[in-house]
C-alpha cells in the first residue's frame, strides 16, 4: 500500500502568508488591486488571486498609474518606488516582509556611514532578484552584488568591506563568501559581516534533507521562477535521487515504479499547501489498489 506524506515544514513562509492575507483582505473591499510583480513565485497561486481581482504589473506600468491602490509584495522595494507612488498619488499596501524591512534599514544605515569612511557595501544575493533590487536601492545603486566566489574579484581588498546577505540565501554559501574575504583582504582593511539570512528559510534545508531521505520517492512542488525552490530542490536530490520536480498536478501522469511505498510531497516557501494536498490526492488516485 502506498503511503503519502506531506512535509509539514514546507509551504509559505510567514512573509508570503502576510502578503497573501493582505491581498485577500483588500480584495474583499474592492474589485481590482494592483500588485507590483508576482505576489509569490507560483503561477497557480497568482492565477487564484487574479480570479479575485488581483492585477500583476511591472515597474513601467506602475509608473503610469495615477490614484490607484498597489500592493508591494514580501520581497520589498527600493526607495524610488515609494517616491513614484507619492508623485502619482498611489496608495501603497505595504506587505514587505518584516525581516526584509529590517535588513533594508540596516543596509541604509551602513550606506550613510560608508559615505564617510569609504567602506564597500557588498550583498550576497542573486543579481536582479526583487529583494536584492530593493536592498541595492537603499545604497543609491552603489552596493556590489556577489552571487559566487568569482564575483569577489570586483572588490578592492585594500579597502574596508561590509557584507550583508539576501534573506533567502544558503548559510553555507554565505560562510564560504565570508571565509574567502577574510583570506584575501589586506591586513589593515576592516571587514565586518552581518548574517541576515532568515532562519525560517535557512532551517528548511536540514529539515527537507531529513524528510527526503526518509521516503522512497519525492515529489518536489514549486514554481519554475522560485529561487528558493531551486535551492531546496537541489538539497532534496542530494538526499534522495528519486526526487521529481513538478509545478502542477497534471504533470503527474504515471503510477509510481514497483517497490515504491513511502512517498513524500514537499515544496518551497512559495508553494501553497492546497497545491501539495492536490498532489497527494493525485498520487493516491494513480496508485490505487497497490
Amino acid at each position: 500500500m502506498i503511503e503519502v506524506e506531506i512535509d509539514k515544514g514546507s509551504g509559505f513562509c510567514f512573509g508570503v502568508v502576510t502578503a497573501i492575507e493582505s491581498a485577500e483582505r483588500e480584495l474583499n473591499n474592492t474589485d481590482i488591486l494592483y500588485c507590483l510583480g508576482d505576489i509569490v513565485h507560483n503561477s497557480l497561486e497568482v492565477e487564484r488571486l487574479q480570479a479575485h481581482g488581483l492585477r500583476t504589473i511591472d515597474h513601467r506600468e506602475f509608473s503610469a498609474l495615477k490614484g490607484k491602490k498597489v500592493l508591494l509584495r514580501a520581497h520589498g522595494e527600493p526607495p524610488s518606488t515609494y517616491e513614484v507612488a507619492r508623485q502619482n498619488d498611489i496608495t501603497i499596501v505595504d506587505a514587505t516582509c518584516p525581516v526584509v524591512l529590517q535588513l533594508q534599514r540596516k543596509i541604509h544605515k551602513s550606506y550613510q556611514e560608508s559615505r564617510i569612511n569609504n567602506t564597500q557595501l557588498v550583498i550576497y544575493g542573486k543579481k536582479g532578484h526583487a529583494e536584492v533590487n530593493g536592498l541595492v536601492g537603499q545604497t543609491e545603486g552603489t552596493a556590489i552584488v556577489v552571487e559566487k566566489i568569482e564575483d569577489l574579484d570586483r572588490l578592492d581588498f585594500g579597502r574596508d568591506i561590509c557584507l550583508f546577505s539576501q534573506t533567502t540565501k544558503s548559510l553555507d554559501g554565505f560562510r564560504k563568501i565570508v571565509e574567502e574575504i577574510y583570506q584575501r583582504k589586506a591586513e589593515n582593511a576592516r571587514f565586518e559581516y552581518h548574517d541576515t539570512i532568515c532562519r525560517q528559510v535557512a532551517n528548511r534545508l536540514p529539515n527537507i534533507k531529513a524528510f527526503a531521505s526518509s521516503h522512497d520517492w519525492i515529489y518536489f512542488v514549486a514554481g519554475k521562477k522560485s529561487s528558493n525552490g531551486k535551492m531546496l530542490l537541489e538539497e532534496c536530490r542530494k538526499a534522495n535521487p528519486n526526487t521529481i520536480f513538478i509545478s502542477e498536478v497534471k504533470e503527474i501522469t504515471e503510477p509510481l515504479p514497483a517497490g515504491v511505498r513511502r512517498v513524500g510531497v514537499c515544496g518551497a516557501t512559495s508553494t501553497p499547501k492546497w497545491l501539495m494536498e492536490e498532489v497527494a490526492v493525485r498520487i493516491q488516485e494513480l496508485n490505487a489498489g497497490r
